[in-house]
């Protein structure tokens, strides 16, 4: 059947794209629970193993603290409940890094020594697609928390790729349509030249001119680059009303070089993979009136899982963390192989698979839940949970797609931080 792929937008700048619609399959609906459903019997005790592939170094690393957080937060609760479904998950941990230092390939043949039945990771969308051969070709299924890159739709995995993070289909549009909506009529872009960098490009200008505007420029950087000059030469002698920068830490150079030249912070924009807090890195108010888009949910939206998450981080003796962007997908990711591993009484990776669609709601007219345990509840007693998690209400489809999920737009202030955009 298809249905509606809808954007949930959090912002009331957004209500002229708030009917948003991508054609899409799959979606659940909330049904009641079925009370001639046989119970199911926990059998012998599972042992979950699941590894993670994420930036501890390299470009995002910045992304890691707040990710890896997330995944060890869902381990506490799940193996908190280990009692009653049997269900025990254990983590190894593994770095990422970016495809400059590629940490991913001794990480990867270590991770997949462990014998897990998935892998959390990675952040970047170039940097999965290094890996993703070797994870889904060992029959492991990989869910990324962080990868928007259209790639992934229609990439032969196995059934066994699954992500919750929305595609760059959403953000390209959102991101697009909002530069128009304030105003500007050109619109220069500085991208990464890698699957992520340039399908968004690709959305961004595809939505800024169905809009009505036109990109006057568009040149690109390689990853790994250090040096942006005649990037940025090329973007300011185009004389765009506005630029959008699409990179990951190399925004630390390109952001102070291009403002310093005399661009205007207000007509700078960002998108998820340099949306972070650049107090320490910045002249006071550098970025002042600087906007940009990402998935996922504002903290506001989630203020009980983040304290909830802050809650745990103090506990463990680790590091307070200061960034929250993707610890509500990791969590979710996490929660979501746990609850499909309950729901198959199996760790098998294929069995988990074929269960990931149902526990997410795309399929199966489960009963809507909001937690491991409350979920697990409705598993154990018979029937089909549908997981609705702190990032959004995920719902995969038959590609593991997400095909709900939040686009939020922020501003930033002047000690280089943001905050959600007010319009």
């Amino acid at each position: 059947m298809v249905r509606s792929r809808k954007a949930l937008l959090g912002f009331a700048a957004l209500a002229g794209t708030a009917s948003l619609v991508l054609a899409g399959c799959a979606g659940g609906t909330e049904a009641a629970p079925d009370d001639t459903a046989e119970p199911v019997t926990p059998g012998e005790e599972l042992t979950l193993t699941i590894g993670t592939a994420l930036p501890q170094t390299g470009s995002l690393a910045f992304l890691g603290p707040p990710e890896i957080a997330g995944v060890d937060y869902a381990e506490s609760l799940i193996n908190e409940y280990a009692e009653t479904t049997g269900l025990t998950v254990e983590v190894v941990h593994g770095d990422s890094g970016d495809l400059d230092n590629k940490a991913y390939e001794a990480e990867i043949p270590r991770l997949l020594s462990e014998d897990p039945a998935a892998i959390i990771g990675a952040a970047s969308s170039g940097v999965s697609l290094q890996f993703i051969d070797q994870v889904t070709g060992a029959g492991v299924i990989q869910i990324s928390p962080a990868n928007t890159s259209d790639a992934f739709t229609t990439y032969d995995d196995n059934g066994l790729y699954f992500r919750t993070a929305p595609s760059d289909v959403l953000q390209g549009e959102v991101h697009g349509n909002f530069v128009a909506e304030l105003g500007h009529q050109t619109l220069g872009l500085i991208v990464l030249n890698d699957s992520y960098g340039t399908g968004l490009a690709n959305y961004i200008t595809e939505s800024f001119e169905t809009a009505g505007g036109e990109v006057v420029a568009a040149p690109t950087f390689n990853p790994g680059d250090t040096s942006f000059d005649s990037q940025i030469s090329e973007v300011l002698a185009a004389d765009p009303d506005a630029i959008t920068v699409i990179s990951f830490d190399e925004a630390k150079t390109i952001l102070p070089s291009l403002i310093e030249q005399g661009f205007d912070a207000e007509n700078v924009f960002l998108v998820d993979g340099n949306m972070a807090s650049y107090e320490a890195d910045f002249p006071a108010g550098l970025l002042e009136g600087a906007k940009g888009t990402y998935p996922g949910p504002t903290p506001d939206q989630v203020q009980e899982f983040i304290d909830g998450l802050d809650g745990f981080v103090e506990e463990s003796g680790t590091e307070a963390l200061t960034d929250y962007t993707y610890a509500p997908e990791s969590y979710d990711a996490t929660i979501l192989l746990a609850l499909a591993s309950l729901a198959a009484q199996s760790t098998d990776s294929a069995a988990i698979a074929e269960k990931l669609i149902e526990v997410s709601g795309g399929s199966g007219d489960g009963e809507k839940c909001e937690s491991f345990q409350a979920c697990a509840d409705i598993i154990l007693g018979g029937g089909v949970a549908d997981y609705d998690g702190p990032s959004s209400p995920i719902t995969f489809d038959e590609v593991g797609d997400p095909t709900e999920g939040f686009i939020n737009i922020y501003e930033y202030g002047p000690d280089n931080t943001y905050t959600p955009y007010e319009g």
